[in-house]
């Protein structure tokens, strides 16, 4: 399995991160897509991923939340980071008017950006929109044909923003998200629409813990060792056997990321 959408730089992993590899990988985890959310923090997921190359591989990018952080080195310093070998897609990227930590303008010219840089280096993009669906299509339309390839990661959007990003030719990251029985019934219809080569999964650990977990941490972080669980929720959803989806993601993942 591929875990897409790892924060392995959140403090939450800082007492124990080499221990949740290990976990990772004693559960079928083959590799993990450490999630680039600032210029610091995707410096941080370069080098963790270059000192455990055998397992690890990172993103460079702003999340929307930090939006407000970029200034007119941050390209710059992001192209800088793209050219490391561990460093195999743009984002995290996008927008999130849900919580509007950033003000809206900046996150989308901030997207923008990214997009552009995608573009002029041929990296695929990793993708966030909460709340936000007909400007984030707006802005990524333009460029979609200019990109290799993009994902939107943790999808939770109705049956109408999954058949856009469809049609944009978007691959869709599913989360944890799926084992909600509360929010999740949406994303448990729709999911077998997603075909399988557009399909790829992950934990976007620390966050998202599945709730229908046996057992759950005290602590309530999530981490890769428990994309199987997910991976069979999803399987289930989609009347798939858990094996048929695994395959299939890995190798869509390997193929978009080009690990």
């Amino acid at each position: 399995m591929i875990d897409i959408g790892v924060n392995l730089t959140d403090r939450q992993f800082d007492e124990d991160r080499d221990a949740v590899l290990t976990r990772a990988t004693a559960a079928g985890v083959s590799a993990l897509i450490l999630t680039g959310t600032t210029v610091n923090a995707s410096q941080v997921a370069a080098d963790y991923a270059a000192e455990n190359p055998e397992l690890c591989y990172a993103t460079a990018g702003i999340h929307p939340h930090d939006a407000k952080s970029f200034d007119a080195h941050s390209i710059s310093e992001l192209r800088t980071l793209a050219a490391r070998p561990e460093v195999v897609a743009i984002g995290e990227c996008g927008l999130d008017f849900n919580r509007d930590f950033s003000p809206r303008d900046s996150q989308e010219a901030v997207f923008e950006a990214q997009l552009a840089l995608a573009a002029e280096l041929q990296l695929p993009v990793f993708m966030h929109c909460r709340d936000a669906h007909e400007r984030f299509m707006a802005i990524l339309t333009p460029w979609r044909d200019k990109l290799p390839a993009a994902v939107l990661h943790c999808f939770t959007g109705n049956e109408a923003e999954l058949k856009d990003c469809l049609a944009l030719d978007m691959h869709i990251g599913i989360t944890g998200w799926i084992c909600d029985e509360r929010r999740g019934q949406t994303l448990q219809q729709l999911v077998s629409l997603i075909p399988a080569h557009r399909l790829m999964i992950e934990t976007d650990s620390p966050y998202l813990l599945p709730r229908d977990l046996p057992i759950k941490p005290k602590s309530r972080r999530n981490e890769p060792a428990n994309l199987g669980h997910i991976a069979q929720r999803i399987a289930a959803c989609r009347g798939e056997h858990p094996d048929q989806l695994i395959a299939a993601t890995t190798a869509t993942s390997r193929a978009f990321f080009r690990i």
